[in-house]
């Protein structure tokens, strides 16, 4: 409430990014490129999870419903982005701010559960070979992501109705090209204790604790690989798991650059480029990370490429006929 005009708000003027009148169309193709690459990427990824039996296992489950997530927070954010990049910003209401960050909310804290289910999913293939079967059927895979998604919805919802709760006043700017938490909560006029309190709890169920969990089962994983005595065996096993290494890499990474090493008073101009990382690029690296270094994906894809070829020749044949 400090000095702030209190005439409350019903509308946002998003500012995106403040690009020269000369970049504005490239930048706009960039990223509708982007979006596009990203929504197809995670499609492919989506479409041979469901198209090859040999694809039919945990590890690949998993990966589709990572894909379903990154293609969520793509279209929560990118759309609303080229339309700002545009018009040199663009105005929502408080409303559908919100409602974006709810998107955003559920989008990431689903993929840090995820990420969580493939990790435990790696550790047993590899420590636990014997039991994997038994304990990764299909009834525990899909009792995992059902609760990942219905946990994730309910406590972004809880935060989300907390934050709607607030009063929100002039000035109504927000240098950003997404509502994310803190430029939301910098226009609030009410007390947001309650919100930070809810934040820093469902932080540390959500995205500290899994980290852990993640990082212990590596240990482990590393452990067993180094215990390996064949060293075709010992690369076999770590290629298992070096595109999910990678992805969780990137993933906390740039969690660390956005959240804790950006300071609060930081301009949000600064800001701005990890959380074009965060939300922007990583949708697409993801499938992309898994489908280039994974074999398995690489053969259903030459498949599926060969079948509808041999289609569209049959169909030229027949039509001749």
């Amino acid at each position: 409430m400090d000095g702030k005009n209190h005439t409350l708000i019903s509308m946002i003027h998003l500012l995106g990014f403040q690009s020269p009148e000369n970049l504005t169309l490239l930048f706009f193709f960039i990223f509708l490129m982007i979006y596009s690459m990203t929504m197809c990427a995670n499609l492919l990824i989506i479409t041979l999870v469901l198209y090859g039996r040999t694809l039919h296992s945990p590890m690949y489950f998993f990966l589709s419903q990572l894909a379903v997530s990154d293609m969520l927070l793509a279209t929560d954010i990118l759309p609303n982005m080229l339309h700002a990049i545009l018009m040199k910003g663009t105005i929502i209401s408080l409303a559908n701010c919100i409602t974006q960050f709810f998107f955003f909310g559920v989008s990431e804290t689903l993929e840090s559960l995820l990420l969580t289910v493939m990790s435990y999913d790696r550790y047993l293939a590899i420590c636990k070979p014997l039991y994997y079967a038994l304990i990764m059927n299909d009834r525990v895979c899909w009792i995992m992501v059902i609760t990942s998604w219905m946990s994730t919805i309910l406590i972004i919802l809880v935060l989300t109705l907390t934050i709607s709760q607030l009063q929100f006043c002039e000035p109504n700017i927000i240098d950003h090209f997404y509502c994310d938490l803190d430029p939301i909560l910098q226009l609030s006029c009410s007390v947001t204790t309650a919100v930070q309190l809810e934040v820093t709890l469902l932080s540390a169920l959500f995205v500290v604790m899994p980290f852990f969990i993640i990082i212990i089962s590596y240990v482990y994983i590393i452990v067993t690989i180094f215990e390996i005595s064949s060293i075709t065996e010992r690369k076999k096993a770590f290629s298992t798991c070096s595109s999910h290494l990678a992805i969780v890499s990137i993933y906390y990474g740039t969690l660390v650059c956005v959240y804790l090493v950006a300071s609060r008073g930081q301009l949000w101009n600064i800001g701005k480029f990890p959380s074009l990382l965060y939300t922007v690029f990583i949708p697409l690296l993801n499938p992309m990370i898994y489908s280039l270094r994974n074999k398995d994906l690489k053969k259903v894809l030459g498949k599926l490429i060969s079948n509808s070829l041999n289609m569209q020749r049959n169909r030229r044949v027949q039509r001749k006929c």
